[in-house]
């Protein structure tokens, strides 16, 4: 995790709205409206408070139709402190920055999984592994483009048989945004981060 990161991720919990905020999503998605009436604020504190959640990746957002709904994004939120850890003791202990790792990782993931003609040999089991290849492919897409779902199912083919199954993948892990079958990319600020998994 870059220096950066862990910054952003502390200044995010150095504030007791948004800790509260992470209290209450801990029991369930909720919208905006519902976090300022339980919590005794106006719609917009909650808008900039999520805003700097969302930027520490602590909560994905999830639209439906003039609707925003939160939940925490587990994933950072378990192994943040162990990536802070990790940073403040790496000098220390010497060896690879995590950065050098995460590379050293995701090469290791495309090589073994991907073919020299780049398809996909089969979805890895383990989902560190799926999210490396997940990203992998979703480069390949075009940001502020609409895709129809036949396109975004002619795209994964390219990579691999089961197309509805990855295109689940892609949703469910905030790569990609559906609304009546029309398909985006997701600012990379919402996607799943692999490197937060331990």
């Amino acid at each position: 995790m870059q220096l950066d990161k862990v910054v952003t991720y502390h200044k995010a919990l150095a504030d007791p709205t948004r800790i509260r905020m992470l209290i209450l999503l801990a029991g369930g998605e909720l919208n905006g409206g519902e976090l300022a009436e339980r919590l005794s604020v106006t719609p917009a504190t909650i808008t900039h408070h999520a805003a700097k959640l969302r930027e520490a990746s602590l909560i994905n957002e999830r639209r439906d139709k003039n609707t925003i709904y939160f939940s925490l994004n587990h994933y950072f939120i378990k192994n943040s402190a162990a990536a802070t850890e990790e940073l403040i003791y790496r000098g220390a202990e010497g060896g690879e920055t995590m950065e050098e790792k995460n590379e050293a990782m995701r090469a290791s993931v495309i090589r073994n999984f991907f073919t020299a003609e780049g398809r996909l040999k089969s979805i890895p089991s383990q989902l560190k592994k799926k999210l490396i290849a997940l990203e992998h492919m979703v480069s390949r897409l075009e940001k502020g483009r609409s895709y129809s779902e036949k396109e975004i199912n002619a795209f994964i083919k390219q990579y691999h048989e089961d197309f509805a199954t990855l295109r689940r993948e892609l949703i469910m892990h905030q790569y990609m945004f559906r609304e009546k079958e029309i398909y985006e990319l997701n600012p990379r600020e919402l996607w799943t981060r692999w490197e937060a998994l331990s």
